[in-house]
């Protein structure tokens, strides 16, 4: 009699608890399937400046907060080399300059018009004395005195006109030469102010006034006061499915409670190697009033959706591919999109059929 009343107990015990199982059906809702990733917001265009030179930062033009345009002095170094070699290439472009030397030139045409005019005045007395001679008038002597004379300014002629072009080349030469050298200082005068490339805002300035810096040294962080984008880490194995212009889901750290939608803007096609991710940006649909460079973020990565779709918990899916029905069958069904909670069932049940919870 007692092992009757145990099995009895025994029974009930079992079919309570099976009719205690989880059961439910399947119902129509909207699904989608998103890539989570995590970033930060920086400003649109922004960038860190750097000094072309090295030397001692003397005087710092603006402040943190502060807008730019493009080509306002962010900060300038001191170099007193530099200055003065700037000071010599000045010197010599006005000791070189065409008008400074036009007396030089002067002289030269002077020369010219002498020449010419003694050759013209020898020139006449050898043509003379050469028809004097055809006549038996005269010495040959003075003929001959006459004739070279006469090739003797020839040849000075000639040679004022040589010297001429020779100091106008020279001249022009040199102007040029330091006119050069008076430009090529002047740049490199520049290469010692830090101008910002772009309208913007000065959001850090990484020096003070007296500091030591080079090429490599970071000076300031520079970018659009206005416009903002997002910067996500995406893992190599979902890289192929990102496209531009696909939906993205953002909360914000600095914004609890909120989610603002962003579209991917462009993707960096080159993996980090570190850390085995692609850079992906994405821009605000609407943007928050207020932004601040570096600020985190999370985002998920709509990748597709369906508004009517016959979906179930995740955990009632058995192998990905079988479900329990109410019955105790089991039944290979079709699956779509899938999130983190829930699956699309495409085919293998309807919306009457009752599941059990394989886990139970």
């Amino acid at each position: 009699m007692l092992k009757i009343l145990i099995y009895i107990f025994l029974s009930s015990f079992m079919l309570s608890c099976k009719n205690k199982s989880q059961k439910i059906k399947p119902i129509i809702s909207s699904i989608s399937e998103s890539i989570y990733a995590t970033g930060i917001i920086k400003s649109k265009n922004q960038y860190q400046s750097f000094a072309n030179a090295a030397g001692i930062i003397d005087k710092l033009f603006v402040s943190e907060g502060d807008s730019v345009k493009i080509g306002s002095p962010i900060l300038s170094i001191s170099s007193l080399t530099q200055h003065l070699n700037n000071e010599n290439a000045k010197l010599s472009l006005l000791f070189f300059d065409v008008n400074a030397n036009q007396e030089k030139l002067n002289e030269a045409k002077m020369l010219i018009e002498f020449s010419r005019n003694k050759m013209k005045h020898d020139s006449i007395l050898y043509i003379r004395q050469k028809n004097l001679w055809q006549e038996q008038i005269g010495t040959k002597v003075e003929f001959e005195q006459k004739e070279l004379a006469f090739q003797n300014s020839s040849n000075a002629y000639f040679s004022s006109l040589v010297r001429f072009h020779d100091l106008k080349r020279q001249l022009d030469y040199n102007a040029s030469q330091s006119k050069n050298n008076f430009l090529i200082s002047g740049n490199i005068i520049n290469d010692f102010i830090v101008r910002s490339e772009i309208d913007g805002i000065v959001y850090s300035i990484n020096k003070k006034k007296g500091e030591l810096v080079g090429p490599q040294t970071p000076l300031a962080v520079i970018g659009d006061a206005k416009k903002f984008i997002l910067e996500m880490q995406i893992d190599e194995y979902d890289i192929l499915k990102i496209k531009k212009n696909l939906l993205v889901y953002v909360t914000l750290d600095s914004h609890k409670g909120k989610v603002f939608n962003a579209k991917v803007s462009k993707i960096i096609p080159i993996m980090n190697e570190r850390n085995k991710s692609f850079l992906v940006e994405s821009e605000f649909i609407k943007q928050p009033q207020i932004l601040y460079p570096n600020i985190s973020f999370e985002a998920n990565i709509v990748i597709q959706s369906k508004e009517e779709a016959l979906i179930i918990p995740r955990n009632f899916l058995i192998n990905d591919s079988f479900v329990l029905k109410s019955n105790g069958n089991k039944i290979k069904v079709l699956t779509g999109i899938k999130d983190y909670q829930q699956v699309e069932i495409v085919s293998g049940i309807n919306k009457n059929d009752e599941l059990l919870n394989p886990e139970e």
